[in-house]
């Protein structure tokens, strides 16, 4: 079994390796890769998508590593092969982004990544630390997990998504924030689980575990 995160320049994948070899070891789940090799990707039985900056930054970047990017989607696509996406890794998977300029996602959640806008004008965006899941739908990714379990997030734009179906859980931040959205063998988590402790941890455990 091997799990290919994806390095395209884009992202910190520091906390991410160490947070996904510790758990496929507890997991016995195989292998763990950073990799920037096209061939790995398609041969990969997982692949994560991190991206830390600006949508059309990261878009541009992955799009622009054309041999990666076509195995990941043939990967995923055609093959079927189980998919996170984190951050703005998640925000990649929706129809279009409009941060700075609207620019074309992997259109696999339809949906819109918007600037967020609490309610509450005291609550400062970038929307920035611990906030309380709230879980709309099940799924394998969340066993184990209970509402009110709080995980990290750093994020100044919010997917909202089309089908409510396909919201798996959010937050509350003055207002809806998706927090967790899937359809298929695909995830995307907005915050960041190799960042969010314990429960940050058991996802990314059930994510290796996960048979679609």
């Amino acid at each position: 079994m091997l799990t290919a995160i994806i390095d395209y320049e884009s992202g910190n994948l520091h906390s991410a390796e160490k947070a996904f070899k510790r758990m496929a070891r507890e997991c016995d789940a195989g292998e763990v890769v950073v990799t920037s090799d096209a061939d790995v990707v398609a041969r990969a039985d997982r692949i994560v998508l991190p991206g830390d900056g600006a949508f059309p930054a990261c878009a541009a970047e992955l799009r622009g590593h054309k041999g990666i990017y076509d195995a990941m989607v043939e990967a995923v696509e055609q093959k079927g092969r189980p998919f996170l996406g984190i951050c703005v890794g998640m925000q990649l998977m929706a129809t279009t982004g409009h941060e700075y300029s609207e620019t074309p996602g992997l259109n696999w959640v339809a949906g819109d990544v918007v600037k967020i806008s609490p309610s509450n004008p005291a609550l400062k965006v970038p929307h920035m630390g611990w906030n309380d899941l709230i879980i709309d739908n099940p799924h394998p990714v969340l066993e184990g997990i209970t509402a009110g379990e709080h995980v990290y997030f750093v994020h100044s734009y919010h997917f909202q998504v089309a089908d409510p179906a396909q919201r798996l859980a959010h937050v509350d931040y003055a207002g809806d924030i998706t927090a967790i959205i899937g359809r298929d063998t695909m995830l995307g988590m907005q915050f960041h689980p190799e960042k969010s402790q314990g429960i940050g941890l058991r996802m990314i455990g059930n994510f290796l575990r996960w048979r679609p």
